[in-house]
């Protein structure tokens, strides 16, 4: 790592460097990246000794307050390490770009559009432990309760890069509060997860391959909500990706920002493609489809979250609705990491 910086201090050092500012502003933000885990790691040694230091004061003094104040700080120490661990295992090239979630109820009416409301509160408290700062793009309500579909963007490092663990079906099994008779339910809701991608140089989309549609936007926002057509719905021809924002007041910059979230669709159809072709080459007969149901949630006959990639489970189905889903996570890009 400290290689690396010294060798882009000495490119940033050459005369022309600045002339490509498209080129110095990504070597620029990589090295800024760069130095913030340098200092995070020297952070992370200064705490060592501190807790090395107490622990000699601890056995001298016998003081059970020391004692207590070394266990909380070893627990914190113990999350940073897990956290290092998982930012070790992203490789990916778009890894520490925002990601962008879209939420879709599946069948099943209000309980799938309740159970979609269910997952985006999940997220984003993910989101709220992580740092990130959540974005909403677009917005469906339900028919009576719930969320028909939602997209946002997951603001901060490596967003994507763990949230991309959870791209996928995920399947609800309840007993239905909205059923007068308490019957047991299952729902569906798909999330798809995909990097922001906003370099326009590096997936060029012609005007004609794009069909662009105004409506009104919906949901709160006063009286601009029911005057203006705002809300952007942009349609690619040659692929069929449909990307919609209703987020800004101004037409031009939904246009804007759906035309990023078309991009990054793009980028990660992709390189889905190119993960399904490396399985193909390794002999895996198992194809990465768009839709394949990832993680079951059962609330009823009894309690239990598990993922079917990789059998990682918990009987705390309330701590993972509250999202925590950091397990889960670290499963996945383990198994990736391995295969």
């Amino acid at each position: 790592m400290k290689d690396r910086i010294l060798e882009l201090n000495e490119e940033m050092a050459e005369p022309d460097f600045w002339l490509d500012q498209e080129k110095a502003q990504k070597k620029n933000k990589e090295l800024a990246h760069l130095e913030s885990k340098v200092k995070e790691l020297a952070s992370f040694d200064s705490s060592l000794e501190d807790v090395q230091a107490m622990i000699e004061l601890c056995i001298e003094m016998e003081d059970e307050d020391t004692a207590r104040e070394i266990e909380a700080e070893l627990t914190l120490l113990e999350a940073r390490i897990e956290k290092l661990q998982l930012e070790t295992m992203l490789t990916g090239q778009y890894d520490a770009n925002n990601a962008i979630l879209t939420l879709h109820a599946g069948a099943g009416g209000t309980e799938a559009q309740d159970w979609t409301d269910m997952l985006y509160r999940m997220y984003r408290r993910y989101c709220e432990k992580s740092g990130y700062q959540v974005e909403v793009l677009d917005y469906l309500a339900g028919d009576e309760a719930g969320t028909k579909s939602v997209t946002f963007r997951a603001i901060g490092e490596n967003a994507y890069g763990f949230l991309k663990a959870e791209k996928g079906v995920h399947r609800l099994v309840r007993i239905s509060p909205f059923d007068a008779n308490s019957r047991r339910h299952t729902s569906f809701s798909a999330l798809e997860v995909m990097p922001e991608i906003e370099d326009e140089g590096e997936i060029v989309i012609p005007p004609e391959d794009i069909e662009v549609e105004t409506r009104r936007s919906t949901g709160a926002g006063g009286q601009h909500i029911n005057k203006t057509e705002s809300a952007i719905r942009i349609i690619h021809k040659p692929t069929g990706i449909i990307v919609q924002c209703q987020q800004e007041r101004s037409q031009i910059q939904n246009r804007e920002t759906a035309m990023n979230m078309l991009r990054s669709k793009l980028i990660e159809l992709r390189e889905r493609e190119r993960e399904e072709k490396e399985l193909e080459l390794k002999g895996d007969i198992k194809k990465i489809e768009w839709g394949s149901q990832i993680r079951s949630y059962v609330f009823h006959p009894y309690n239990m979250v598990k993922d079917h990639r990789t059998n990682a489970e918990t009987a705390n189905i309330q701590s993972v609705m509250d999202g925590n889903l950091d397990m889960f996570i670290r499963a996945y890009l383990g198994k990736k990491d391995n295969n």
